[in-house]
């Protein structure tokens, strides 16, 4: 049990509660706010650093791997662009957060800190919604791309039937579903605990509000 939840501990004790005033738990909520922020900050960072090695080093180090990216994704400037725009957004994400953790560490406020919380949730909320949509579209995209251009794996759609199609675009449908849906646990598993610390101090901040 750490102080907060000893500080609450005696809050809520009727013989103790006189006692205490905001100025006892804020700093507590305050601190613990601003720590979870940060964390998520460097999780980002390292989540931009992570997917840069994965994408990098295979295309650098197997010229088999370099051809055959090349020879699917026939038209570089459209693989180029979804890659740089796909950066982009992470690290404007990561601008986003700095800020965040930026306004909850210098704020001497309750309501700006409970302001800075909500944005910061909102923030990754929708770069997760961000990131699922990108999965499951380049997951889509990639198997589009594999079965027009791969020599391997190209298909002539103009000769298969409607049922080896609606087979394919079902397969293709499911495996894009599972993909999404590990990257979702992930999400879930990594922010979700974070963000719920997070809403548990925008609670109390709420409740010391009311008092």
């Amino acid at each position: 049990m750490d102080g907060l939840d000893l500080l609450k501990k005696d809050w809520d004790n009727e013989s103790s509660k006189k006692k205490l005033s905001v100025k006892d738990i804020y700093p507590m909520l305050h601190k613990k706010s601003s720590s979870i922020v940060k964390t998520l900050f460097y999780i980002s960072i390292a989540e931009l650093i992570f997917w840069i090695l994965v994408n990098s080093i295979p295309y650098f180090t197997s010229d088999t791997y370099k051809q055959r990216l090349d020879g699917v994704f026939q038209n570089d400037f459209i693989f180029k662009s979804i890659t740089i725009i796909s950066y982009a957004i992470i690290l404007l994400f990561i601008y986003l957060l700095y800020k965040s953790y930026k306004s909850i560490s210098i704020t001497d406020s309750a309501k700006k800190l409970m302001e800075s919380i909500l944005k910061t949730r909102k923030i990754i909320k929708y770069y997760v919604l961000y990131n699922l949509i990108v999965a499951g579209l380049s997951l889509i995209i990639g198997f589009y791309y594999a079965l027009h251009n791969a020599p391997n794996t190209a298909i002539d759609f103009a000769s298969i039937s409607d049922k080896k199609m609606a087979l394919i675009i079902l397969v293709i449908t499911l495996i894009t579903a599972v993909f999404v849906l590990v990257i979702w646990l992930f999400y879930k598993l990594i922010y979700g605990l974070l963000l719920k610390r997070l809403n548990r101090n925008y609670k109390e901040l709420k409740k010391l509000e009311v008092e």
